[in-house]
């Protein structure tokens, strides 16, 4: 597990996960960076290297382009697990891996795939698969030799994302929350721009991504905005608060 940092004493408030680098930024990097304004400490969790791919010379350009990117969203940590590109596979071995991740940084939400991507990397819906599992190891009790140790950790709430070129809604899941990120959408369009080795060679992706955030924006009455569901719905007790802007 490879750490953009050397300590492992600090908590993150959420995860991110995505199985390539490059996946998080396309998907919700706008709203990883209003967390971080916010105040929360935010981490990303590559499963993969994502390599081999086309145009990149070897992984430590990838990794290279990964640490500008999470630099670009302000996130606290940046965390690569070394997992098999192109055979990533759910399995309890990775789903081990993740959860340790989790019961190191005890995260109280955590974002990843919410769906298969057509015609994309299938290691997107192997992702998904992973995260449900790792979310459930986390927080079992009686199973300590896997985990190193690590005191289990219940994970508050589980949210879906779905990528920025996909439809702009997960169609099983009747629970969508729209995050508004007209402040953050710089930040989110320079995270992607980092990756140049995946997107240089593509250049309407940009143009793209911003599209996808108008899109989902406007239903919302917002400039720009990026849209997850929630895995299981959940109740609040101050609605004025939820519904009404704070701010």
């Amino acid at each position: 597990m490879n750490n953009s940092s050397t300590e492992h004493n600090e908590t993150l408030d959420v995860i991110a996960v995505g199985a390539h680098p490059d996946d998080v930024e396309v998907a919700c990097g706008g709203t990883l960076a209003s967390l971080v304004r916010q105040g929360y400490r935010v981490g990303i969790v590559d499963l993969t290297d994502g390599e081999p791919t086309p145009n990149c010379p070897s992984p430590a350009v990838r990794i290279e382009e990964s640490q500008q990117a999470a630099n670009a969203l302000g996130v606290a940590k940046r965390i690569q697990l070394d997992l098999p590109n192109r055979k990533l596979f759910d399995a309890p071995e990775p789903r081990i891996a993740l959860a340790k991740v989790f019961r190191l940084y005890r995260p109280k939400l955590v974002i990843g795939f919410g769906d298969k991507t057509p015609m994309a990397s299938p290691d997107h819906w192997q992702a998904m698969q992973i995260t449900d599992g790792a979310i459930f190891y986390s927080r079992l009790c009686k199973w300590d030799d896997p985990f190193d140790g690590l005191p289990p950790h219940t994970i508050d709430r589980h949210l879906y994302f779905r990528m920025a070129l996909e439809p702009d809604s997960i169609p099983y899941l009747s629970h969508h929350i729209t995050v508004d990120i007209t402040e953050t959408l710089d930040a989110k369009i320079k995270s992607v721009a980092c990756y140049q080795t995946q997107f240089a060679h593509r250049p309407g992706i940009i143009d793209r991504v911003r599209a996808a955030a108008i899109v989902t924006g406007s239903a919302a009455g917002v400039q720009y905005a990026e849209s997850f569901a929630a895995a299981k719905p959940f109740a609040v007790q101050d609605l004025m608060k939820t519904v009404i802007d704070p701010v």
